[in-house]
């Protein structure tokens, strides 16, 4: 008789535990979790504005949303932690913020909705099927910059160039795909070029020294290690006179010269929308596309006192169009 009273209680537990959660998400609460790669202000920005969209759309952290926010700070072991904790809470939406998270918690689970950002092309880095047809369970947004025109930029602020580094981390999929794009554009330009890369933050510094002397710039497009690490870079390519030209305006912020850039606030915004009709069940991953942000959303960034110290005088052309930071 005990037993059975036992078991008795356990049932109802189950049963009113069920009921909770039944009513929970009767309610329409959602529970997210976030993976991001790395901290540095692009990657924070995609976070910002996610959270501010989802808010918009009517779900606001401490009313009806649980926001489970994680950082791996570029290591990858912690990476893959994450990514199996994550899969493990089962919850109703997954963002992954950077390539390396996407694809760890895209190659573990192919359940749990999934809305990347900040990774260039989904399509190359074996996330999706198609950009234009996902096909499975993640969607997202591509932070894929204008690569021919920012090296056209290294042309209009250094008309005589000779030779353009392309440095870049070695591990980063979406880093080696503008890349790729670079050197295209540079042999159009009929520019020489040398591709360099790095593959952890301690190397950054002793790869910048061995271009001096070597090149007349450096191209560096949007890299989640380098974007940590870009004070190492230019404090070395700065003070021998190497304008470092990049791909997106935290890096312009840490001594890069110039960019054209998209704004990581837009494209939180653009995550947190296509966020808000999963989780409304409006929509579902495999028929949403990846996302871009058009043509207008693009800024031109300048800094001024890099500009100052490496001796580039900046076209009037250019200056009258730009974000200066002084």
């Amino acid at each position: 008789m005990k037993r059975i009273g036992v078991l008795t209680l356990l049932l109802c537990m189950c049963v009113a535990l069920t009921a909770c959660n039944e009513e929970e998400k009767a309610e329409g609460h959602a529970t997210v979790g976030i993976i991001q790669y790395a901290e540095h202000p692009a990657l924070d920005k995609t976070y910002e504005g996610f959270i501010d969209a989802l808010k918009d759309e009517g779900f606001e952290e401490g009313k009806n949303l649980t926001i489970n926010r994680n950082n791996a700070q570029s290591d990858s072991s912690t990476n893959e932690t994450i990514a199996d904790k994550l899969v493990n809470d089962n919850p109703d939406l997954i963002y992954a913020i950077a390539t390396p998270s996407a694809q760890a918690v895209a190659q573990k689970t192919s359940e749990i909705p999934i809305v990347v950002n900040a990774v260039t092309d989904p399509e190359t880095a074996g996330i999706v099927k198609s950009n234009k047809e996902p096909g499975g369970n993640v969607t997202g947004v591509s932070d894929l910059t204008p690569v021919a025109e920012q090296i056209s930029l290294i042309k209009q602020l250094l008309p005589d160039v000779q030779k353009v580094a392309i440095m870049y981390t070695n591990s980063e999929d979406n880093s080696k795909f503008q890349a790729d794009i670079a050197a295209e554009a540079l042999k159009k330009e009929g520019i020489a070029f040398q591709e360099t890369t790095v593959s952890d933050i301690s190397q950054i510094q002793q790869v910048a020294e061995s271009l001096v002397g070597q090149v007349d710039a450096v191209y560096i497009p949007t890299d989640n290690l380098l974007a940590e690490g870009i004070a190492t870079v230019t404090q070395v390519t700065n003070e021998k006179g190497i304008p470092c030209i990049v791909g997106e305006k935290g890096m312009t912020e840490g001594g890069g010269l110039a960019s054209y850039a998209i704004d990581y606030y837009k494209l939180g915004q653009l995550a947190g929308k296509q966020a808000a009709k999963i989780l409304r069940g409006e929509a579902v991953a495999a028929d949403m596309p990846i996302e871009y942000l058009k043509g207008d959303d693009l800024e031109l960034v300048i800094n001024q006192k890099v500009a100052d110290k490496v001796k580039i005088d900046v076209p009037a052309a250019l200056l009258k169009d730009a974000t200066v930071l002084d």
